[in-house]
């Protein structure tokens, strides 16, 4: 079966405080452990009243905390907001705690706004010198070499798992010529994802990390008992990628029984270009769905995210997803 992944923004719902957000994630990574999930990953943002993850490494070591043994990482750090020594002794640190679960990956969007890129005194340029971060930090998560200037205590010989997040060719291209791991974000941008994919693996180049290329695509589910009561949770994600469209993002809204009632025809064919890769509905539509984006994409792995109003239709989204079984073309032909 093909591994399930969870991606968790830490959605501040409409009437909750970030206090909530950040207990119901402890309680859905719990839940995914049980569940058999592979790893579940938080993305750094910042500025957004509906998002509690901007302290992105305090948050992955409260999941880690509440949990035992699934996977627990950044997807990922925007690393041009960062000086690469303090992530590699933040996630050194992480790394001391919780021994052999934390993944990190990287980003170089900055994960905010024009207004909160000059609050945390980033340099616009910064961007240009994401190859070079990631080298730098990948070296400082390796082992010291002689006359080394400066190291990462907690840190260095850790090797933690790096990975290339992206929405576009460019961190393909990236993945590819490091030889890491590549994590693309379809369930937001979804254009670029099958070309992406076909460039990751053509150019990879094995590496220590990595001896063949490795990709996994991010999608959004949400699986209910029938199509409609799927479909109707589903119009959360509608409206939050509405407010996205409209500049006035804000905290997560209840679904709504008509979609069409809320958005116009233009918002309505931006948001749903964004939403492209998304798979709702009862079980058996969400797994003929999905079974089918598998062979499409040929995708090593899937990342979901399900960000839902209601923290209990979010666990048995989750929980109804795991119990589905998806299986790649080649696992069905041989069974």
């Amino acid at each position: 079966m093909i591994p399930l992944s969870v991606l968790d923004l830490v959605p501040v719902a409409e009437g909750q405080e970030p206090a909530d957000a950040l207990r119901n994630s402890r309680a859905l990574a719990q839940a995914a452990e049980r569940y058999g999930y592979s790893r579940y990953w938080v993305a750094e943002h910042h500025n957004m009243v509906g998002i509690a993850s901007a302290a992105t490494a305090v948050v992955i070591s409260h999941l880690a905390a509440g949990t035992k043994t699934i996977r627990v990482g950044a997807g990922g750090i925007m690393l041009p907001n960062h000086s690469p020594l303090v992530i590699a002794e933040q996630f050194g640190t992480l790394e001391a705690l919780f021994p052999g679960r934390i993944d990190l990956g990287l980003g170089r969007a900055p994960g905010t706004d024009q207004i909160a890129m000059r609050a945390m005194r980033r340099d616009p340029a910064a961007s240009d010198q994401f190859p070079e971060d990631v080298l730098e930090l990948q070296a400082l998560l390796g082992d010291p070499v002689e006359g080394q200037a400066y190291r990462a205590v907690p840190g260095e010989g850790t090797h933690i798992p790096l990975w290339i997040l992206g929405s576009s060719l460019y961190g393909a291209q990236l993945a590819a010529m490091l030889g890491l791991p590549y994590a693309f974000a379809s369930h937001f941008a979804p254009d670029a994802l099958v070309q992406a994919l076909e460039i990751y693996r053509a150019r990879f180049r094995p590496s220590a990390q990595a001896a063949r290329p490795y990709a996994v695509a991010c999608v959004n589910v949400v699986v209910a008992d029938n199509d409609a009561e799927a479909k109707r949770l589903f119009t959360t994600i509608q409206q939050r990628f509405v407010s996205m469209v409209r500049g006035t993002r804000g905290k997560l809204q209840p679904p709504i029984d008509d979609i069409e009632t809320y958005w116009s025809p233009l918002e309505k064919a931006q948001a749903s270009r964004m939403l492209a890769r998304s798979f709702v509905g009862s079980p058996q539509t969400v797994r003929q769905s999905l079974e089918a984006f598998i062979a499409e994409t040929g995708v090593d792995e899937l990342m979901v995210a399900c960000a839902l109003y209601d923290h209990q239709a979010r666990l048995r989204s989750y929980e109804s997803l795991s119990q589905i079984g998806l299986s790649t073309p080649l696992q069905r032909a041989a069974s």
